[in-house]
């Protein structure tokens, strides 16, 4: 897990929920604190460890765009008491966050996987490696008498 990355994307995740349904809405600070975590870790973990590892920066920057309104949304109407609609600014934010995930993206792929992380799907892009041996040929088959330099 990239703590770093992590971090810049709650801050950021932080800045716009606080912004956005801190201003339109009478909301306490700890619920949108909750959202902020709850929205942070469902799009980490689904939009920045599963499809962008797999499928790319633009696809996964599309996938985040949905993801974050549809857990904004589900969020803002369990946490925030109002009469307005949530869904518009669930969009809004959605919009906003959208914004800044390619370059967090960019990022993350920049830094590679951390060493506990597992490495991204090949497709079917195999290599296989071929070399020669590079030690003394002191083992030789008893057949073959012409490469043993004992007989």
């Amino acid at each position: 897990m990239n703590l770093k990355a992590l971090g810049i994307k709650f801050i950021i995740n932080m800045i716009i929920v606080f912004s956005i349904f801190g201003i339109f809405y009478d909301a306490s600070l700890v619920n949108l604190f909750i959202i902020s975590v709850l929205t942070t870790a469902v799009a980490y973990v689904v939009g920045d460890l599963f499809i962008l590892r797999r499928f790319g920066n633009v696809v996964a920057s599309i996938s985040d765009f949905f993801l974050a309104f549809v857990t904004l949304a589900m969020l803002g109407i369990i946490f925030i008491q109002t009469d307005m609609p949530i869904v518009l600014a669930s969009l809004f934010a959605a919009f906003f966050i959208t914004i800044t995930e390619p370059f967090l993206h960019a990022y993350m792929q920049e830094k590679g996987p951390d060493e506990k992380s597992t490495r991204p799907l090949t497709r079917g892009r195999y290599q296989t490696e071929i070399a020669e041996e590079s030690t003394p040929n002191r083992i030789t088959r008893k057949t073959d008498k012409r490469r043993d330099p004992t007989k």
